[in-house]
C-alpha cells in the first residue's frame, strides 16, 4: 500500500475516520468493532477520531473509547497504528456542534483524551475547529503548550485555512490540516495545495462527499467512466484521484461497514492514468 508521511512518520495513503461508528445512525458495536478490524486488515494505520464524536448526552469520547477498544481487541500487530483524535467542540447530545476553543478546555480535553485512548502521549492532536470567541492564537497557544508538556507529539488543525499563523504560534510544528475536501466540495483546494508546497500533511475528511452522498459518485459521469474501466468502485477511483493530487494528500474516509472501508483501503494501489486525473479534475475548475 502507498504510505504518506506525517511529522516524519510513515503511514498507509488511505486512513479511516470514526465518526459515522459514534454519531446518529451509527451501527451497533459488535458491527463498529468490526469495522475497525476490517481497517486494520486492509493495512490501515492511521485512524481519525475527536472527543466530539458521540451521539447522546454525557458519552463524550464515545469515539475514542470504541476506536481504543478495538484495536485491544485485534488480534494482529498494531504497532504502527495511530490514532489522531482532536479537540474544540462538544456535541451536548442534541444533535448540535458547539465551539469550545478555551485553552483551558482544550488542555483538559487533551488528558481527557489521552486516558481515553490509553496512552502517555497522543500521537496527533488537532485544533478541531476556530473558535470566533477565543482569539485563534489563544486556542493555538494551548496546543502549543500541549506538545511543549508531552501530551502530544504531533499537532494539526482542521476545519481552518489560518496555516501560516498556526505555524507561528506552533514554532514551525504544525505537521497536518484536516479539512473537508471531495468531488462534491473542493473550496479548500488552495489549502491542499499550500500544504503541497509546505511539505504539510493534507487530510481531506468526507472525502467521498459525506455518509448520504458517497453512493451518489456513480452519478458522476467521469468518476463512473474511469471506475468501469478499471473495473472498480467509482469510490476507489475518488480516493484515488485524492491521492494524486499531491503526495502529502491521505484522505480518511469515514465508515460504519466493514466491506466500505475495506474497499476504500484499495484505493492507495490503485494507478490513475495522466489521462483519467486531467479527467476528473474538472471537478476542480470553477
Amino acid at each position: 500500500m502507498k504510505q504518506r508521511t506525517i511529522g516524519g512518520h510513515s503511514f498507509a495513503a488511505i486512513g479511516l475516520g470514526g465518526m459515522p461508528l459514534s454519531i446518529e445512525g451509527r451501527p451497533d458495536r459488535d458491527r463498529a468493532v468490526a469495522t475497525v478490524h476490517a481497517a486494520l486488515d486492509a493495512g490501515v494505520t492511521l485512524i481519525d477520531t475527536a472527543d466530539s464524536y458521540n451521539r447522546d448526552a454525557n458519552e463524550t469520547g464515545h469515539n475514542e473509547a470504541l476506536i481504543a477498544e478495538a484495536i485491544a481487541g485485534y488480534g494482529g500487530d498494531t504497532s504502527g497504528v495511530m490514532v489522531a483524535t482532536k479537540g474544540g467542540l462538544v456535541r451536548p447530545g442534541d444533535g448540535t456542534w458547539l465551539k469550545d476553543g478555551r485553552p483551558e478546555h482544550l488542555k483538559a480535553a487533551a488528558k481527557a483524551s489521552a486516558l481515553r485512548l490509553g496512552v502517555d502521549t497522543i500521537g496527533l492532536y488537532q485544533l478541531h475547529r476556530p473558535d470566533w470567541r477565543v482569539a485563534y492564537v489563544d486556542s493555538l497557544g494551548a496546543i502549543r503548550d500541549l506538545l511543549d508538556e508531552g501530551v502530544i507529539a504531533m499537532a494539526g488543525i482542521s476545519n481552518a485555512d489560518m496555516i501560516k499563523l498556526a505555524q507561528e504560534v506552533l514554532g514551525g510544528r504544525l505537521v497536518s490540516v484536516q479539512n473537508q475536501f471531495s468531488p462534491r466540495y473542493t473550496s479548500s483546494y488552495n489549502e491542499l495545495q499550500y500544504c503541497q508546497a509546505q511539505g504539510i500533511a493534507f487530510l481531506p475528511w468526507s472525502p467521498l462527499g459525506g455518509i448520504s452522498n458517497a453512493s451518489k459518485l456513480g452519478s458522476r459521469a467521469a468518476f463512473q467512466e474511469v471506475a468501469d474501466a478499471h473495473g472498480v468502485s467509482p469510490q476507489q477511483v475518488t480516493l484515488a484521484w485524492e491521492l494524486a493530487l499531491g503526495d502529502v494528500v491521505l484522505p480518511i474516509p469515514g465508515s460504519s461497514r466493514p466491506e466500505s472501508i475495506t474497499d476504500s483501503a484499495k484505493a492507495a494501489d490503485l494507478e490513475l492514468t495522466p489521462g483519467q486525473i486531467e479527467q476528473l479534475s474538472v471537478v476542480l475548475t470553477p
